[in-house]
């Protein structure tokens, strides 16, 4: 079935694999953490103007402050009860402080002539910002339930706080609105698990395995990005770039220096998908060590004002989240269709025996298989923390909806894959117009479990005779 290749000459290429993967995650710690322990210019000096007006006045805290980067920032501005951002105008003189998890306060500030303000922080750490309400303008009310702020912060980071004035009242959200809204949620994040799934779908056609750690791709996509964006300073743009063109280097690598070898030993599929797991434990623990346990936002894009279209709200970068996976499965389709090496990696998900003996590389096809069901992996990762920012298991949060995604559209076929995927999120989502949030997921174990039953083969799979 596959073309033989000598075990022991796979030994080298172990070495080297695990070489690069020990470089690779020294080296975006060591980044991270000098990042995280060079002064930066630009934060002193903000820290310096922000400590010359805060409450506290010590210049203990001073020179901690001059030390961290840590800030929070916002623009306070009265809405005139409209949606029209135009109508906005600065408030001036208002007063906002913080305070730590102990109640002491560690700084303040009051909004300047454009409404803007600034309070610099000791550190990481759990904080809650009170807007004071005896110091806006006469005539401004604020509702005391929005005046107050929680948050956390992560080294380095500065934090975007939102007070509301004077916004536009809205409606009351019916029935028709919240399905609106999360119809538009739903296309989204059917779109961005539709991406993931291709590659886990494609895998599983041309090699057998179900691939438990393909979640961990996801992750190491959008983590990969933060490091970029974050700690070396790339645009976010180029740095998801960077990141799926890593991950899809790492995929390939991947199979290289451990799946194939598996399978020319000739390890079993059942053997091949506890090995997956294993990978997959280990690497949301890897993750939870390097990268930490609170979920952090990119540095671009973090806090954007919604378009308001009618009842629904749409955030700018979800927009453009949602093109780019649109366009990216419509190429991907095309490849899968129009390209030779497309037609071979279907030809081997149909029949690996028949794709062979037909004259096809199937460990090349695989190889690339690998390589472009990462980049994939990660592109969608990415774009599913822009919105949800980057979370240590966030590839295991989708990992069940992946799942039900491919078994909806046929185990091994590509093109159901794409169809399950956008299906699947996009009835996550808008179960819960008529469900609690938290149980959104439950609806894709019922969509797996009827499939199991009425159709085992999926919509776009073909029946397998077993036996």
């Amino acid at each position: 079935m596959y073309s033989p290749r000598s075990v022991g000459a796979n030994g080298r290429r172990v070495a080297t694999f695990v070489a690069l993967l020990v470089a690779s995650l020294a080296l975006s710690v060591v980044s991270a953490m000098a990042q995280s322990t060079a002064p930066s210019t630009s934060s002193s000096d903000a820290s310096s103007s922000t400590s010359s007006a805060s409450s506290s006045g010590s210049s203990s805290s001073s020179s901690s402050d001059e030390e961290s980067g840590t800030e929070v920032h916002g623009k306070l501005t009265d809405s005139k009860g409209t949606s029209d951002s135009k109508d906005d105008t600065p408030l001036v003189g208002v007063r906002i402080k913080v305070v730590d998890s102990s109640g002491k306060e560690v700084g303040s500030d009051e909004t300047k002539d454009d409404g803007s303000f600034r309070i610099s922080l000791p550190g990481e750490g759990s904080y809650t910002a009170t807007l004071d309400t005896s110091s806006l303008p006469k005539g401004i009310k604020v509702d005391p339930a929005t005046a107050t702020r929680a948050f956390t912060v992560n080294p380095d980071q500065s934090r975007t706080l939102l007070f509301p004035v004077n916004i536009a009242a809205r409606s009351t959200t019916g029935t028709l609105d919240q399905f609106l809204q999360a119809l538009v949620d739903g296309t989204n994040l059917g779109l961005i698990i539709a991406m993931c799934a291709v590659g886990l779908s494609l895998i599983y056609g041309t090699t057998g395995l179900v691939n438990f750690a393909h979640g961990e791709l996801v992750t190491l996509g959008a983590i990969l990005a933060y490091y970029l964006n974050s700690s070396f300073g790339w645009h976010l743009i180029a740095a998801a770039i960077g990141a799926v063109f890593l991950t899809a280097a790492f995929g390939w690598l991947l199979d290289a220096g451990f799946w194939g070898p598996l399978r020319r030993r000739g390890t079993g599929n059942i053997a091949l998908m506890v090995i997956s797991i294993g990978v997959a434990l280990s690497a949301v623990n890897l993750y939870l060590y390097i990268f930490g346990g609170l979920t952090k936002p990119y540095s671009d894009y973090h806090a954007q004002r919604a378009w308001e279209i009618g009842s629904i709200d749409l955030a700018p970068k979800k927009f453009a989240s949602t093109v780019i996976s649109l366009v990216v499965l419509i190429v991907v389709a095309t490849a899968l269709q129009r390209t030779r090496t497309g037609k071979a990696m279907r030809a081997i998900s149909d029949n690996p025996d028949l794709a062979a003996s037909s004259g096809i590389n199937v460990d090349s096809v695989i190889r690339l298989v690998w390589l472009f069901g990462a980049g994939l992996a990660a592109l969608g990762g990415i774009l599913f923390s822009i919105s949800q920012d980057v979370n240590f298991e966030e590839g295991s949060s989708i990992l069940l909806l992946l799942f039900a995604a491919i078994t909806l559209g046929g185990l091994g076929a590509a093109y159901g894959a794409l169809a399950g995927g956008f299906v699947i999120g996009l009835f996550v989502n808008v179960s819960t117009v008529w469900i609690p949030t938290e149980l959104k997921n439950v609806g894709a174990l019922v969509v797996l479990i009827l499939v199991l039953l009425v159709r085992p083969q999926g919509i776009l799979g073909h029946a397998e005779r077993v036996g």
